[in-house]
């Protein structure tokens, strides 16, 4: 699936910046940080500790609010998106319950809202199907492995159904052989899904393989340096990462980064 040929606009940001109060001095977190990300793409945002990227994507969250600049997701104010329940949101951690039932870890949000227990029940088997996880709805996360307990996250992020799904380096945490194979069932997915992904990301690899585009930030403040569009066909292999395409993709980002 290409996503990258569609034209309309999901998140759109306007010259964002972000400052910090500290005690000892006033911190620019992000600079003057335009873009915009169409409609069902898969983009990561990508660069060193520092850069941003954190920041760029709990503004897009409505999390925190921008000093100065423009922020529209799904053609709402940030704020009236989060509200409208437009995106879920998985972490670097699972933060699951321990004392809850995998599905009902997933299904948590569903019954905040006030679903009723054989509708929750229906989608927690619906979405464990979906990430690869048939036969573990009764099991408890300390059961599960690390990866297993991220496929838990991104299950319980989508109940809600998401128009827009936001990731904080949910696998930097994993062995590299189950982060290669949690990116690949991220894909499998996000083509049964169909919506918007932002990745946040400190691996070049990673990011060639799961997107559209990259979105490169460099620090020092955190400003947008570049943005690389990834031509490489889909659905994405493993092969794929070792082909003079892949090699060459790495390159052109590692050499776009600015003041790092």
């Amino acid at each position: 699936m290409s996503t990258i040929m569609t034209e309309i606009s999901e998140i759109k940001l306007e010259d964002v910046e972000m400052r910090y109060q500290t005690e000892t001095a006033d911190v620019l977190a992000l600079h003057q940080v335009s873009l915009d990300i169409a409609k069902g793409e898969f983009v990561s945002l990508l660069g060193p500790s520092g850069c941003g990227k954190t920041t760029l994507l709990r503004l897009m969250a409505d999390l925190i609010e921008p000093t100065r600049g423009n922020i529209t997701v799904a053609g709402k104010t940030a704020r009236e998106a989060r509200l409208a329940q437009k995106y879920g949101i998985v972490f670097q951690s699972p933060v699951l319950y321990d004392w809850r039932k995998v599905k009902d870890n997933i299904t948590l949000p569903l019954e905040l809202m006030g679903t009723k227990k054989s509708v929750r029940e229906e989608k927690a088997l619906e979405l464990l199907e979906l990430v690869g996880l048939q036969g573990f709805a009764d099991k408890y996360p300390w059961q599960l492995s690390g990866g297993m307990q991220q496929r838990v996250a991104i299950a319980r992020a989508l109940s809600m159904e998401p128009e827009i799904l936001l990731m904080d380096e949910p696998f930097s945490a994993l062995d590299e052989f189950t982060r290669e194979r949690l990116n690949e069932e991220l894909l499998s997915v996000w083509s049964k899904v169909q919506n918007t992904i932002v990745f946040v990301t400190h691996s070049i690899p990673e990011s060639i393989f799961l997107s559209d585009r990259v979105f490169v930030l460099s620090p020092h403040p955190g400003r947008l340096s570049s943005v690389v569009d990834i031509p490489l066909p889909r659905p994405r292999t493993a092969e794929m990462r070792n082909s003079p395409e892949f090699f060459e993709l790495i390159a052109r980002i590692r050499n776009s980064f600015e003041g790092v």
